[in-house]
């Protein structure tokens, strides 16, 4: 099993092509991950009267609020997002693709692995509400599992704003959460749903520094350590002298969120979040080399949608299945104690488990189906993956034909194969004499 493991890691390492930053697919694996295990960390479903409601750990040990700071990794994901959007759109421009076209094509993708959780919890809702459960336990449900559209919302309204934004400065939507949080917090002044502009403002700052990133203005080392120094300077100063909550996700009950909506202290974290990450690229690329750590990181993009969307799901799904046996602690117990937080880690296995049943199911959706695997940006058939690398890497100055054999007909299989250079090749080797030189059996040209 280790031998095809490792086998089937190389055939991924050999698909990819050279000219792929294998550092961006990293960061974008580790940011749909963070999200994922901080979800399942601090997201419990308490079993109380027949029903279920949610509860956060960080609600009754605010000691963990650290935990947030390592798996809230949203601005990393906008961070890579800007950057691959503006990316992808001057190379469509480049291919003669419209505007529409490539929105359509960037939008599908997203679109694909909604419609199969919206329809399956449409479907779930239906026959909890038949079964009569009750209206409370239902909400909690539907609010937890729909709760990850919300990112592909904003995500899809700053892909399609990606032509507006792209060369948009960082600090304006900096500017913009900094003046309503004055408003909303220094001033207590403005309507209760001034704090929603920062929605699109938060998450643009990471997706314009993606933008940038693409234009190279983020190259260099010392980009990446003053945005990690001012976010993190930031953001110490407005959680010990501003008020604002150390925990950098939503807790229930807590009069502040810095999620929901984001606030000033989420966008300077993001910054350092930022910064760290545009920092470990080149560490990020050492390490992706290899070709077991590489296939590992393909694997989650190539279904980083679905996961990203049915691990609640793989949540609730445990939780519901197991109330059968009592309230098991760490899975319907009200997070309260070092306990629960120990029993919790041995159910995030359990956990995993089914959000891969989930990922089995719906991925198709996710790939658009057909014979075709999507990589992010490249397409490869299942067979004949080789040839068609070598024949893209091909110069097209470079023409193979068949050698003539004798009496005009074509050599036997595998001679005669000869490349003509034309005046391309005239600098490094003079003029084009049109000789047709013999290749031995068995080489390629």
């Amino acid at each position: 099993m280790w031998q095809a493991v490792r086998h089937g890691a190389r055939r991924v390492d050999e698909a990819t092509p050279d000219s792929r930053d294998r550092a961006v697919d990293a960061l974008r694996a580790c940011a749909i991950l963070g999200v994922v295990l901080g979800h399942w960390l601090v997201t419990a479903l308490v079993a109380h009267d027949g029903g279920l409601y949610t509860a956060s750990p960080l609600g009754r040990m605010p000691w963990l609020a650290p935990i947030s700071w390592i798996f809230q990794t949203l601005a990393v994901f906008f961070l890579v997002g800007g950057h691959v959007a503006t990316k992808s759109l001057a190379s469509a421009r480049a291919r003669g693709l419209t505007y529409g076209q490539w929105l359509r094509a960037r939008l599908g993708r997203l679109a694909r692995p909604v419609l199969a959780l919206l329809c399956l919890w449409a479907a779930v809702t239906a026959g909890l509400l038949l079964t009569g459960a009750p209206a409370d336990t239902v909400h909690t449900l539907v609010k937890l599992a729909l709760s990850p559209l919300w990112f592909l919302l904003v995500l899809g309204a700053l892909t399609a704003a990606t032509p507006l934004v792209a060369r948009l400065h960082p600090l304006w939507p900096l500017a913009v959460v900094l003046h309503v949080d004055v408003l909303r917090f220094g001033l207590h002044l403005g309507p209760s749903w001034l704090g929603w502009a920062n929605l699109p403002a938060g998450w643009l700052v990471p997706y314009t520094l993606g933008a940038a990133w693409t234009r190279g203005e983020l190259d260099t080392r010392r980009a990446g350590r003053v945005l990690l120094v001012f976010g993190t300077t930031a953001t110490v100063g407005l959680v010990c002298w501003a008020g604002y909550p150390a925990a950098m996700v939503g807790v229930p009950g807590a009069a502040i969120s810095n999620l929901d909506p984001p606030t000033l202290a989420a966008v300077t974290f993001g910054l350092a979040q930022c910064g760290l990450a545009l920092l470990l690229r080149d560490r990020l690329r050492r390490a992706l080399r290899r070709p077991l750590p590489w296939a590992a990181v393909a694997a989650v993009n190539l279904s980083a949608m679905t996961i990203f969307l049915w691990h609640q799901t793989a949540l609730m799904a445990t939780t519901a299945a197991t109330l059968w046996a009592g309230r098991l602690p760490g899975l319907h117990t009200v997070p309260d104690g070092p306990a629960w937080i120990a029993a919790r880690l041995g159910w995030l296995p359990v956990f995993a488990l089914v959000l891969t049943v989930c990922w089995g199911a719906f991925r198709s959706y996710e790939q658009g189906g057909g014979g075709r695997r999507r990589v992010r940006g490249w397409r490869v058939r299942q067979r004949g993956v080789r040839e068609r690398l070598v024949r893209e890497r091909r110069s097209r100055v470079v023409r193979v034909h068949r050698g003539v054999g004798r009496g005009g007909q074509a050599g036997r299989r595998g001679r005669g194969r000869v490349a003509c250079v034309g005046r391309a090749n005239g600098a490094a080797g003079g003029e084009d004499t049109g000789a047709v030189p013999r290749v031995p059996r068995g080489h390629r040209v």
